[in-house]
């Protein structure tokens, strides 16, 4: 069923010279079509390592623009390119690209439309280095998303995603924060058009070169998310509406 799919990979990529060889070598190339790289004004030589590695579809914003901004160049650009399933992959090496053909898997044969590789399942986040207080905040979070939006996920907060095309035009994710809170309003619009989400575990790396935002814009994210979560259902109870929803 795979082969029937066009499949396009995007990274979102800044300051990730450093590991982005080691994520594109584990890209499945045996069933993914295209890979597209957006570069956010990135201060090292992160585009000439994609133009190296042969990377076609490489994009440059000419100012930095935020992460969510860098996403939404990456859903446009891969739905322009015909794309029928987009996984969104970090290019920092912290999540296996090895997962790419299983999250494919479950949206090319029907079963979901949305997957999410899950740091939380299982033991891989702490076991794989993720700080304390981060993993702390994550179930803090989660649990209050839960909470508040009647769902049962894992983690609203994992960069590694999976969609179908039909996902991606049906939500108005251009409506959405240009910075790290542009994922958990994405999750929020998916819900709220009626699609179902799956999550496998993931294995995930901490270490120095991986990407992280530091704990200033770590809090200004908390309170990003609290703000969408309450914002998803005060719109399903009909007492406010959200533009970006």
């Amino acid at each position: 069923m795979l082969k029937d799919k066009k499949i396009c990979v995007v990274l979102p990529a800044y300051n990730a010279a450093a590991t982005l060889e080691a994520t594109y070598n584990e890209i499945p190339f045996s069933i993914v079509d295209e890979v597209v790289l957006v570069d956010d004004k990135s201060s090292d030589e992160t585009v000439k390592v994609a133009g190296k590695l042969g990377i076609r579809h490489i994009i440059q914003h000419e100012e930095n623009k935020g992460y969510g901004a860098n996403q939404k160049t990456c859903y446009q650009t891969a739905l322009s390119l015909g794309a029928d399933i987009v996984v969104m992959l970090h290019p920092d090496y912290q999540y296996s690209p090895k997962l790419i053909e299983s999250m494919c898997y479950l949206i090319s044969n029907e079963v979901y439309p949305v997957v999410l590789g899950s740091r939380i399942l299982g033991k891989g986040a702490l076991k794989g280095g993720m700080p304390r207080y981060k993993y702390f905040f994550n179930r803090l979070l989660t649990a209050f998303q839960n909470f508040v939006m009647n769902e049962k996920l894992a983690e609203y907060h994992t960069g590694y995603r999976a969609f179908s095309k039909e996902v991606l035009q049906s939500i108005n994710f251009m409506a959405n924060s240009d910075d790290f809170v542009f994922d958990n309003q994405m999750i929020a619009q998916i819900f709220y058009a009626g699609f179902e989400i799956a999550e496998i575990t993931c294995p995930t790396k901490y270490f120095p070169e991986a990407s992280s935002i530091n704990f200033r814009r770590s809090v200004k994210y908390g309170f990003g998310v609290i703000h969408t979560s309450l914002c998803y259902r005060l719109q399903k109870w009909g007492i406010t509406r959200c533009k970006w929803l």
